[in-house]
């Protein structure tokens, strides 16, 4: 007889890989139906876990197909196990395993699609703050606009790709039919945000991405819009940011 960690262990592995069988400490003690016992909790197991997948990542089940979606997840689930007894951090490493597997290397979109997907989610389980006015802004002297500090809502988050994203999640979700997106429409920039309790996507200008990392990491304003490209548009980015609820206060330089 096995210690019972080690059983526990050993049930939980053979619960999410369906080539192995119900452990033989266990079985001792399940009785003559067993297996059929044992494969029924391991369906319910699975497809539990898949349904948690698909509610979090509903624009790529739509983009592969239900079939497509379910098989995937289900490779998925064998090769990537929970961590941890909260469902809701379950999936975090969807957007990477799409990125590599096989079959769906025709659709190399799916990754960032997925990624924008994981950011919705954790942008709605992000803590809670206020978010600030553009007016705080516009009241700083103009000395002192170059090394203020803007201070990123909980719940703002960015995702740039070369795909169309924002586009494609917005037709695969609003749209009462789905409008075709060429293949040669431009990368987009996403913001994720949850000014108060729902979530919020909109469309960057090309470059601002820099800027929101440099803020991130708390950079300087004068300093942050260093890195971003010639000719960008600094004031309409700045206005969308705080219009869109991303961003929770600024400060001014410390060392000043």
């Amino acid at each position: 007889m096995l210690p019972l960690p080690r059983t526990q262990q050993t049930f939980a592995h053979a619960l999410l890989h369906s080539e192995l069988q119900v452990p033989s400490a266990v079985a001792e003690r399940a009785g003559p139906t067993r297996e059929r016992r044992f494969a029924v909790h391991r369906n319910n197991v699975k497809a539990s876990l898949v349904a948690t997948l698909a509610a979090k990542f509903p624009v790529i089940q739509r983009l592969v197909g239900e079939d497509f979606f379910e098989a995937t997840a289900l490779v998925f689930v064998e090769r990537h196990p929970p961590r941890s007894p909260v469902l809701a951090d379950y999936g975090a490493d969807l957007p990477d395993f799409l990125g590599t597997f096989e079959p769906a290397a025709d659709l190399p979109y799916l990754l960032d699609v997925a990624r924008l997907e994981w950011a919705r989610h954790e942008a709605f389980h992000a803590a809670d703050a206020a978010a600030s006015s553009i007016a705080s802004l516009a009241a700083l002297a103009a000395d002192d606009l170059g090394s203020v500090r803007l201070i990123l809502h909980p719940a703002a988050l960015v995702v740039a790709s070369p795909w169309p994203i924002v586009s494609i999640w917005t037709t695969n979700t609003l749209d009462a039919e789905v409008r075709r997106i060429g293949p040669d429409a431009p990368g987009e920039i996403a913001l994720i945000t949850r000014p108060d309790q729902e979530v919020f996507l909109h469309l960057l200008p090309q470059g601002a991405d820099r800027l929101v990392t440099a803020l991130a990491e708390g950079t300087p304003l004068g300093e942050a819009t260093a890195r971003v490209p010639d000719g960008f548009d600094l004031s309409t980015a700045l206005a969308l940011l705080f219009s869109a609820g991303a961003i929770a206060g600024l400060y001014g330089d410390p060392s000043a």
